[in-house]
């Protein structure tokens, strides 16, 4: 018999993969300058985080405040602000007929710059093991409720979430 916490811990880690990937892809092609794979790439990676970034929001990272306390939460909010951020500069980016070497550079660094999140947000599905079984049942409705609205994440963050996004520091020039 699978549990609420089996099935929750599945899905993320699922999700945080698929993440992962996409991720890696999005930085390939801009290296590649390959902005017809780019393109796509970014709207997957849009598609995959917007569900995702909700009912973390929404369900886990409340039910996280008594283990981590609301600075560390904080924390993950600001990096989700940022990362909402660097979707728009990459779309942005992607918007364009062609990128110069210092705009590849800078989708390429913004791509990396997501990565973090993703492996440092994988680790709390261990901590999510200590909150009461009704808390995980929360974060799967939770989820599933933000799959099937299936928002992006660019339409997620001006459509329904109230935070404002952080936009991404500029590339440093050497």
């Amino acid at each position: 018999m699978t549990t609420a916490l089996d099935r929750f811990q599945a899905a993320f880690r699922e999700e945080h993969r698929a993440i992962r990937d996409t991720l890696l892809d999005l930085g390939a092609a801009f290296a590649a300058h390959d902005l017809a794979s780019a393109r796509p790439l970014l709207e997957k990676t849009a598609a995959l985080t917007g569900p995702h970034f909700r009912y973390e929001e929404e369900a886990m990272y409340p039910a996280l405040v008594t283990i981590f306390g609301e600075e560390y939460i904080e924390k993950l909010l600001g990096d989700h602000d940022r990362a909402i951020g660097a979707a728009r500069r990459l779309a942005a980016l992607t918007g364009q007929e062609r990128l110069t070497d210092q705009e590849t550079s800078e989708a390429i660094r913004l791509v990396r710059g997501l990565l973090p999140h993703i492996s440092d947000c994988e680790g709390l599905s261990i901590m999510v093991e200590r909150l009461p079984t009704e808390r995980v049942q929360a974060i799967l409705a939770a989820r599933e409720r933000a799959q099937g609205e299936n928002l992006d994440l660019l339409t997620w963050a001006t459509s329904v979430r109230t935070r404002p996004a952080a936009e991404p520091e500029p590339a440093t020039r050497p």
